[in-house]
């Protein structure tokens, strides 16, 4: 079976390090000012302290978005965690509890859905650079795993959800996913010039970057997603909750296609969303959606995608349909032919034109 390595608990992080990277750096020009101090080790204190700032909203961040799953650092997101509870305690390491439920695709198994807790412990500081791009990188560095549990809902391929019902193919691969992977840390770089933040499993080197299909520095635009995805067949990929905090504002979305002719796009509210996810995760075969979308349009194939859509105040999905049950495309179904559809996409937010 191939493993999605991401540890699943980790990722679920990646919200508490925007509030992270955003309190690092709440005086951007004063941080970038004084990072020769700053980076000197006998200050980690004092870059604690700093940091603490941005846990008062920790379970809030932590439930207001998706987390994505990959194979690997630099492979196309293969499913998605969501979050739907937390709690945490404070101090040094910070201590967090967490649950919530997801998807993934294996060749084994096709889509997996799956309800994962867990609790971690982990220590936390950050650097800022040197040179004219001054960004700062906040780490999450695991200090103990105090308890996981990954436990499979349903798998699409029929011969592959006999197998787990007699000997339990998926919690064991859950089983290790989390035993395996916990240890690794992440990394949140702060662009001070964009104001945007740039996630990464394990610890990124300071002043390396890991890989983004799209180039988003110097945007005025908030980057809520740049991403690399795969969407297989008969698949979708629900990215968000993203959320719209004022009247006046758009979604600007662009993706290009490969390994595909054609997939579908939508956008959904979160209301019509949350319902199309929950059957998503509850049924093993890809239905119709819940509701309509407010929006639809098509991928291509060596057309990119460029669209801005101004939505009212709000919070919504964007979601990528491989499926022949939603949408104006119908895409080819071969069992022994899983034509997959590589997305690479980029979502932000910014003022309505």
């Amino acid at each position: 079976m191939t493993r999605p390595e991401t540890p699943i608990p980790a990722l679920l992080l990646l919200p508490l390090l925007t509030a992270l990277g955003a309190a690092a750096c709440g005086g951007d020009s004063l941080v970038c000012a004084f990072r020769g101090t700053i980076n000197q080790p006998a200050n980690r204190s004092m870059r604690k302290s700093m940091m603490q700032k941005g846990l008062a909203d920790l379970c809030k961040q932590m439930t207001s978005r998706s987390a994505p799953l990959r194979l690997s650092p630099d492979s196309p997101v293969v499913g998605r965690y969501y979050p739907l509870s937390c709690s945490m305690q404070e101090g040094e390491p910070i201590a967090v509890k967490f649950s919530g439920v997801g998807y993934a695709w294996t060749n084994v198994t096709k889509k997996m859905s799956f309800t994962m807790t867990g609790a971690v412990q982990y220590k936390y500081d950050f650097l800022v650079t040197e040179g004219e791009e001054c960004s700062v990188y906040a780490y999450l560095r695991t200090a103990k795993v105090d308890g996981s549990d990954f436990r499979v809902q349903k798998i699409e391929a029929p011969l592959a959800s006999t197998m787990n019902a007699l000997t339990p193919i998926g919690e064991n691969f859950g089983r290790q996913l989390v035993a395996g992977k916990l240890k690794d840390g992440i990394t949140v770089i702060h662009d001070t010039k964009s104001g945007t933040d740039d996630f990464s499993l394990g610890l990124v080197q300071l002043g390396a970057r890991p890989f983004r299909p799209y180039d988003v520095r110097g945007s005025e635009r908030y980057t809520v997603e740049n991403e690399r995805t795969e969407v297989h067949q008969n698949q979708r990929d629900f990215i968000g909750p993203i959320e719209i905090s004022a009247p006046g504002r758009a979604l600007f979305l662009k993706a290009k296609l490969d390994g595909a002719a054609a997939i579908d796009v939508f956008i959904v509210r979160k209301e019509e969303g949350d319902a199309s996810l929950r059957y998503y995760l509850d049924y093993p075969q890809t239905g119709p959606l819940a509701a309509p979308p407010m929006l639809q349009d098509v991928i291509q194939a060596g057309v990119e995608l460029d669209r801005t859509v101004p939505l009212p105040k709000g919070m919504y999905y964007v979601v990528l349909d491989n499926t022949p049950t939603a949408g104006q495309v119908a895409p080819p179904q071969n069992a022994f032919d899983d034509r997959a559809a590589v997305v690479n996409y980029l979502i932000q937010l910014g003022d309505a034109p």
